[in-house]
């Protein structure tokens, strides 16, 4: 077996990380680069500039912005060893009017967009037998939300578009999995953290008695990432705090 620390180690990879300009994206794609990996980040804006991260810009939510993106980060690149969806947004509102073109968006960034990039990454992952693939779903991939049906419907998506991927893919030397975070005071989860009603419920039922911070998730990033998680497929990882234990 070799060292402990190689296991972890991304030194020589390479890694695409979508959403990852901000929030638990950014976390995850200087994580990754920590590990030793090179990390490009693919969003509507540039990362911060003292990140070290390489950038390209494109708005997931439209296919055809979409089109040919792998393609271009190979030609750049030489190679794509990493591929980790986080891209995403949400929108509140009571599910009996729930807007029908926030559902279109949520499901086209989130679910379609992991679908496509997915499917490009495996294109060039699948002919050398190696790759790892991350989609990042949430706790409400295993819930129902509140006033969240759209942004509830897709992280249940993405857990199945995984599940789906790694039964055909494990074989032939790709690892398909999901980190799942609970409520994190970043991205999406600060509104909720912060509020004076909800903020404390989320607090009385977290085990762990505090929210996530963004370097909560990034060792069970790098552990996907590397192989360290050679024998794990198809998974889901809950980075919750101890949330849906209760």
């Amino acid at each position: 077996m070799p060292p402990i620390a190689e296991l972890f180690s991304l030194a020589g990879r390479t890694a695409l990380v979508t959403g990852g300009s901000r929030g638990l994206g950014l976390a995850i794609a200087r994580g990754l680069a920590s590990a030793g990996a090179a990390v490009t980040v693919v969003a509507r804006n540039a990362p911060p500039a003292d990140a070290g991260l390489g950038f390209i810009a494109a708005d997931l939510g439209d296919a055809e912005s979409r089109r040919g993106l792998v393609d271009g980060f190979v030609k750049q690149a030489g190679k794509i060893d990493i591929f980790v969806h986080a891209a995403g947004q949400q929108h509140r509102s009571p599910s009996e009017i729930f807007p029908a073109d926030r559902w279109n968006e949520i499901m086209e960034l989130h679910v379609n967009a992991a679908m496509d990039l997915c499917q490009q990454s495996a294109l060039h992952m699948l002919p050398r037998g190696r790759g790892n693939i991350i989609l990042v779903s949430s706790i409400v991939g295993f819930q129902g939300g509140w006033t969240v049906p759209a942004y509830a419907a897709a992280k249940h998506a993405l857990l199945g578009i995984v599940k789906a991927l790694s039964n055909e893919w494990a074989g032939k030397g790709l690892h398909v999995n999901a980190l799942a975070p609970g409520y994190f005071d970043v991205g999406v989860g600060t509104a909720v953290v912060h509020d004076p009603v909800r903020g404390p419920q989320v607090l009385a039922r977290t085990p762990a008695g505090r929210v996530g911070r963004p370097e909560d998730i990034v060792g069970p990033a790098v552990f996907l990432a590397s192989d360290a998680s050679g024998f794990v497929h198809g998974q889901a990882l809950v980075v919750d705090g101890g949330w849906l234990g209760r």
